[in-house]
């Protein structure tokens, strides 16, 4: 961990089919590097079905800020790709 980034955070992501995880990270890495500001910085990851989201940011605010941002985008994605319905339930 690096001292000007001292709070971090990851989330996983795993899909039932590659074939999801490759639309839902291609929809939400589209962003990386246009939401990032100098308070915090994200990359993105994948791997077979799952998918990896890695959060740094330089304080607490930041981080959550981040972490809502992303998590939404996620959401959006899979809801566009059909992962799940609009209303949030299970499949």
């Amino acid at each position: 961990m690096s001292a000007d980034v001292p709070h971090e955070a990851t989330l996983e992501f795993v899909y039932d089919e590659r074939e999801l995880a490759r639309i839902v990270a291609a929809s939400v890495g589209q962003e990386v590097g246009e939401i990032d500001d100098d308070r915090s910085r994200t990359t993105i990851d994948r791997d077979g079905r799952r998918i990896h989201v890695e959060i740094a940011a330089r304080d607490l605010i930041a981080l959550r800020a981040a972490l809502n941002t992303w998590l939404s985008l996620v959401d959006v994605a899979e809801r566009t790709a059909g992962a799940r319905p609009a209303d949030g339930s299970s499949t």
